[in-house]
């Protein structure tokens, strides 16, 4: 839902509730968070079809592969280096260590690179 949408609804709830009163601001509000949702379910819905067709949510490329992916796969990556490192630590200790975490650093590194813009033959760097 644009922003202007979301105002002029909230401004209608609102200006509803003073006509009609207190007692039906619960039924105003579930109305109003009713809206919310379906406008939010629409735009995840068109987001999905535009990422599936390759254009990346709303049209834009640029969002695939946020903030929240590298975030979230980051995350999962160093929560599983935890019992990896403990294990691999201690059956071959310092090189078990770092055979680990070159491997976390190179899941890491190759989940980047995947992101990276491809040049062409020919394409000369910036």
């Amino acid at each position: 839902m644009e922003r202007q949408e979301l105002k002029k609804e909230l401004d209608a709830t609102l200006d509803a509730r003073r006509e009609l009163g207190p007692e039906y601001e619960a039924a105003l509000v579930d109305s109003f968070v009713d809206k919310i949702h379906t406008q939010v379910r629409r735009r995840l819905a068109e987001d999905r079809l535009a990422t599936a067709r390759g254009d990346g949510p709303s049209g834009s490329s640029a969002d695939v592969g946020g903030f929240g992916e590298r975030f979230g796969f980051a995350v999962i990556t160093l929560v599983l280096a935890v019992p990896l490192t403990a294990i691999a630590a201690a059956q071959a200790h310092l090189t078990g260590l770092l055979v680990a975490w070159a491997g976390v650093v190179a899941v890491n590194f190759t989940h980047a690179a995947k992101r990276l813009p491809r040049r062409e033959p020919g394409d000369r760097p910036a």
